[in-house]
């Protein structure tokens, strides 16, 4: 009986020390699922702010040639890419009308000098005076619309971009004889988020990339800042111009346009920071303090290299997480490893 006491205690002993060894080995697994992490203290930097943004060239001036009435085109004298100066005659139209209302004209002069005759010695009324004045004065003016519209002159420098007749054809309204489009300067139209409304300024230096000419560069600068902000898009537009002496420009052109804002002090991360939230397209950096994550959510300026310009969500020499981020989540405990 006494053998069997002994052995009874013997195995509770032994049971006991058992759930003891267990719970310092849970204690020792618990303190081995703290997730270790890799940190790196950040630190703010100047950037530059630029920009860039698509356009497509547009002409500084486009005009519409054509004459005021329905007339029959004589000669078109230019074609499509030539060049022409202001004030150089590019179409010459029928004449026949002008000469018909010529000649009633100069008639019309004769009647109104005897009526002007008769009138001063009371041979006719004042309204039979007042009418042949009337009537002179309307083929003085259809006589000058008629000369202005025998021959299309260009307003302005430029080259044709579109001729829609040809010689011999009647000219109608559907249409403009001409489009002649000013090629020097040309411009680019763009949108700007209402963020950089105050940093935009008239004259601000704009460098200018086209897909034809691979890497050269073209000098642009800004002409008109509009000064109200779509309420939709939040952006607002501004004009650019560019000078184009050589005429490599073209309109219809595909045009890159990088605009610097001005430095700005900005807090630089490593890319390894930055964690994608799943099903959007936020971005967060796991930050550490006190052995502790929070898990905050930046807004991201330039990418550099191997660097992500924040703009908010982090500030200058806190350590944020570089590796390690899968097992991590807000407020979540850490070991930090070198």
């Amino acid at each position: 009986m006494n053998k069997l006491k002994t052995l009874s205690l013997a195995a509770l002993a032994l049971i006991m020390a058992s759930c003891g060894g267990s719970s310092d080995k849970d204690k020792e697994n618990a303190g081995q699922e703290k997730p270790q992490v890799k940190l790196a203290t950040v630190k703010a930097e100047s950037v530059a702010q630029t920009e860039s943004y698509t356009a497509t060239v547009k002409s500084d001036v486009v005009n519409n040639i054509a004459p005021n009435t329905p007339l029959r085109i004589e000669k078109i004298l230019v074609e499509v890419g030539d060049q022409v100066h202001k004030g150089q005659v590019v179409a010459i139209l029928d004449e026949t009308t002008l000469s018909n209302t010529k000649l009633q004209y100069e008639n019309s002069k004769l009647e109104f000098g005897r009526a002007e005759a008769l009138y001063k010695i009371g041979g006719i009324s004042k309204s039979s005076y007042d009418a042949a004045k009337m009537q002179l004065d309307i083929l003085a003016a259809q006589c000058k619309q008629l000369a202005e519209n025998a021959k299309l002159i260009s307003p302005i420098s430029g080259v044709v971009t579109a001729r829609n007749y040809d010689s011999g054809d009647m000219y109608s309204a559907a249409s403009p004889v001409l489009t002649i489009e000013q090629t020097n300067p040309v411009k680019l139209l763009i949108n700007i988020s209402e963020n950089y409304y105050k940093s935009t300024k008239k004259g601000m230096p704009v460098e200018i990339k086209l897909d034809a000419y691979d890497e050269e560069q073209f000098d642009g600068k800004v002409t008109i800042v509009y000064p109200t902000i779509d309420a939709t898009t939040h952006t607002f537009p501004v004009e650019i111009t560019i000078n184009n002496t050589q005429q490599k420009v073209r309109p219809g052109m595909f045009a890159r346009a990088t605009i610097n804002f001005g430095d700005q002090n900005h807090v630089i991360v490593p890319d390894e920071a930055l964690v994608k939230q799943i099903g959007a397209g936020d971005r967060y950096v796991y930050v550490y303090k006190n052995g502790k994550v929070s898990y905050n959510k930046v807004v991201l300026g330039k990418h550099m290299g191997s660097n992500y310009e924040i703009i908010s969500g982090v500030e200058p020499g806190e350590q944020v997480v570089i590796a390690g981020q899968s097992r991590l989540a807000n407020g979540k405990e850490v070991e930090v490893v070198k």
